[in-house]
Parts: C-alpha cells; sequence; structure tokens
C-alpha cells in the first residue's frame, strides 16, 4: 500500500536509529508489527486472565521435580 504521512525527522531518524534498520520502510513496518504484536499480548493476557502463585523457592522445586 502506498501512502504519503508527514513524520518528525528527528523522529523517524531516532526509530531507524533504535530499530537497527536502514530504510524509513523497514523502521515503519517494524513499528507498525510491534504494536500488533504488543497488542495481541495485551489481548491474550486478557483472556489467560491471572494466577497468583505464592510459591518459595522449595516449594516451586518440589513442583518442578527437581531435589
Amino acid at each position: 500500500m502506498k501512502i504519503t504521512v508527514v513524520i518528525d525527522e528527528q523522529l523517524m531518524k531516532a526509530a531507524m536509529k533504535a530499530a537497527g534498520v536502514k530504510t524509513r520502510r523497514q523502521a515503519i513496518e517494524l513499528g507498525l508489527k510491534e504494536l500488533v504484536r504488543r497488542r495481541d499480548l495485551a489481548a491474550l493476557r486478557a483472556e489467560l486472565g491471572t494466577y497468583d502463585l505464592a510459591l518459595d523457592l522449595d516449594e516451586l522445586k518440589r513442583l518442578r521435580g527437581a531435589s
């Protein structure tokens, strides 16, 4: 898809450097993929819920079958 957007030049340079990429396209695609990945992880966390485990080291080792 071709689009035209105005992006702050310093922000783009910083993003490219942080991502270790050479082109603006790579930086934008990587940023979009990361955004989607984070959204998917948040959705997975919300779907699975959380479980509070109050285990000490000995209990964790016992559950893992280690001695």
